[in-house]
């Protein structure tokens, strides 16, 4: 059973509450003013009919027509406008005005419970009133227009009656009821369909994230065979393909740490043989002096391999742990590249090979710590020794780029493979797989960035140049 707190819940929910707060909105926003706008529609309709009808009436009033036929005009006007029209006489009882009725279209109903508050408000304000009365039937709109007369003393225009237009308001209700009714029903519909469409999307969301969840956890736990399944171009889908992308990175993390175990278990275990069968020979007291002196010279050949392997090994590890403290200063590039150079003519004498410097003409200088340009430099030059064959020859240049200074190591050996050179800063990357531990060009890589400089390489059948580019 899905846990309460599940997304495919809570998306659902979500989309339930967005759809009810939009139809919420439409109603607020429709039904009350549809009411008002049909209202004052009723209330401006019948004060045209009053506008309309109101010469005829007031002239039989001014020549003093019979009631009969202000009656008979009453109802003519209440049948073309089918609207209840009621004249209303305006009288004075010695306290104030006293309304009366003085004809009524609708003779079958009784007056009894209208108020006429449109009337009242005419012959309080002498001018065109409109109002809505709400009675026992229902509400009534009410449109009035004051009807003047000459007052024959002092012949000056007085309220004499008041003109009133009614009309039910039912039909406006009605249709304001099937409106809201059919908003109602589309809001309930909608509600449904947001909730079971937003389930179903949010299940769907919540499967792939189960899945990404799972995979995660066989990573965790170890699975190295384990893969992130992108299965769309969205955003989940670029997840999965970032995972898939970091297994992958893991996997050869951790085939590169296999590596790395299994080639320092050999470059320390042969040496250590190495130095334990010399010692046990060394013990014979019958050896010559002669073989004697190419045994301690093994000697020191297997102890110097021990030295550099530990020593990378301890070099990577306080960069990686961001121990390494660089002490920076202005350095003649120049002179620490011929400085490192001829730290190698034994080596290079005994590999057959020529080692040429190329120094820029002007003197040249980097923002950088001399003591690990140097290791660096010396790095590149061993690698360019050690993976080239007899008699390959290697240059170390250095030029001005720009506001930048470089150093370059070039060999003319056979290259690196083109699907090794994006990984040839790996650590325990080596591209022949056999040869050393692969970490000086890592720890280059590495003390390179932290100088605030960039170490780069190119490579083609022939010819590899490795190039350091410093802050000058």
């Amino acid at each position: 059973m899905r846990q309460p707190k599940s997304i495919a819940n809570r998306l659902a929910l979500l989309f339930f509450a967005i759809t009810l707060g939009a139809m919420v909105i439409v109603y607020a926003g429709v039904v009350p003013r549809l009411e008002s706008n049909l209202t004052s529609e009723r209330t401006a309709q019948l004060s045209a009919h009053a506008q309309r009808f109101k010469g005829g009436i007031e002239s039989k009033l001014a020549a003093g027509a019979p009631v009969d036929q202000i009656d008979l005009a009453v109802r003519a006007a209440a049948d073309q406008a089918n609207a209840r029209v009621t004249l209303i006489g305006v009288g004075n009882n010695g306290k104030g005005t006293a309304p009366f009725v003085k004809s009524d279209s609708d003779l079958r109903t009784s007056i009894g419970n209208l108020v006429f508050p449109a009337g009242l408000q005419a012959i309080g304000s002498g001018s065109a009133e409109t109002a809505v009365e709400s009675i026992s039937g229902g509400r009534v709109a009410e449109a009035a227009l004051p009807l003047f007369s000459k007052d024959p003393e002092s012949g000056r225009r007085v309220l004499g009656d008041v003109l009133v237009f009614s009309a039910p308001l039912g039909d406006v209700e009605r249709n304001v009821t099937l409106v809201r009714n059919r908003i109602l029903l589309a809001a309930v519909i909608a509600l449904v369909v947001a909730l079971v469409a937003g389930y179903l999307v949010a299940l769907s969301f919540g499967r792939r994230v189960s899945r990404l969840e799972t995979t995660a956890r066989q990573v965790a736990d170890g699975d190295r065979t384990a893969h992130f399944t992108v299965d769309n171009d969205d955003e989940l889908g670029r997840l999965a393909a970032a995972l898939e992308a970091m297994q992958t990175q893991l996997s050869e993390l951790d085939s590169a740490r296999r590596r790395f175990i299994a080639t320092a278990s050999h470059e320390l275990r042969t040496p250590i043989f190495s130095l334990s069968g010399f010692v046990e020979l060394l013990e014979d007291e019958q050896l010559d002096e002669a073989t004697r002196l190419r045994f301690l010279g093994q000697l020191r050949d297997g102890v110097a391999r021990l030295e550099k392997l530990t020593t990378d090994l301890l070099d990577l590890s306080r960069i990686d742990a961001g121990a390494v403290e660089l002490q920076r200063e202005l350095t003649d590039i120049g002179k620490l590249a011929t400085e490192v150079a001829n730290e190698f003519v034994p080596a290079l004498t005994e590999h057959d090979s020529q080692l040429e410097v190329r120094i820029a003409a002007q003197p040249l200088q980097a923002n950088c710590d001399p003591e690990r340009l140097a290791q660096v430099v010396r790095i590149l030059v061993d690698n360019a020794v050690a993976h080239t064959p007899k008699g390959t020859d290697v240059i170390v240049a250095t030029s001005h780029p720009g506001e930048r200074a470089r150093i370059a190591v070039t060999d003319f050996g056979e290259g690196i493979p083109r699907g090794d050179i994006e990984r040839a800063f790996e650590p325990f990357y080596t591209s022949d797989g056999t040869r050393g531990a692969g970490l000086g060009l890592a720890i280059a890589h590495e003390l390179v960035e932290r100088m605030g400089g960039t170490l780069s390489v190119e490579s083609a059948p022939g010819r590899t140049t490795f190039a350091i580019e410093l802050p000058a």
